[in-house]
């Protein structure tokens, strides 16, 4: 068996250097809560929205409006979701489970998945199954922190040249040759040239190519019978 290489973001300097910015701001902008509140200044799931954002900013699940609505949307979801079981007489549980589910839901429905919404919906039930639960609850503390992680990975991942939201650009399309094909090494290269950290490992960008390939020589191989 072929052992699969671990994959590592090639920026990850960039990538740490631009988390370290991000919860800054993300702390800094908690901190306008009134700390007679009692309410948190920083949440654990802009943690996990810093990764994306700055380590795979080309991926369909940190662009900005994944990070804003996954958490915002799933923790407002989880609070519902948690209250509605509180008055039910129903345990955390089971609150935290149909949230989490109800938040993946949502979050499709809106187009904005991000994983870290589901830690956001968990956080959101367990507010709201407290007994002393009450509005806004952790949406506050979250909302000024996802608003210092989006106003930095834009500023800084569009500084660093990776423009923040991201937008592919495609080659123009090639006139189709049967004998067209590649070697891993060109997909190694063009995937350094590019400069983007993927969330997909090259193994599997290349098996998926080399798919795309055969499918293509079975049409071209069908339209000339």
């Amino acid at each position: 068996m072929t052992a699969r290489r671990i994959w590592v973001p090639a920026g990850w300097p960039r990538a740490g250097a631009g988390a370290v910015l991000g919860i800054a701001l993300a702390a800094f902008m908690g901190h306008l809560i009134p700390a007679s509140q009692g309410l948190p200044w920083i949440m654990a799931p802009v943690g996990a929205s810093a990764v994306l954002v700055f380590a795979v900013p080309a991926s369909p699940l940190a662009q900005p409006w994944s990070v804003v609505g996954g958490n915002l949307i799933s923790v407002s979801l989880g609070m519902a979701v948690g209250w509605i079981c509180a008055q039910a007489g129903l345990g955390a549980p089971l609150a935290v489970s149909l949230a989490v589910g109800g938040a993946i839901a949502a979050m499709a429905l809106a187009r904005c998945t991000h994983p870290p919404g589901g830690a956001a919906a968990i956080l959101g039930a367990l507010a709201g199954v407290a007994p002393d639960a009450h509005l806004p609850g952790p949406l506050a503390p979250l909302a000024l922190n996802v608003v210092g992680i989006v106003g930095v990975g834009w500023l800084y991942n569009t500084m660093t040249g990776h423009p923040w939201p991201h937008v592919a650009t495609a080659p123009p399309q090639p006139a189709p040759l049967r004998t067209v094909t590649y070697d891993r090494a060109d997909l190694d290269a063009v995937l350094a040239d590019w400069g983007e950290s993927l969330d997909v490992e090259p193994d599997d960008l290349d098996a998926l190519f080399r798919a795309v390939e055969r499918r293509v020589l079975r049409r071209w191989e069908d339209d000339h019978k």
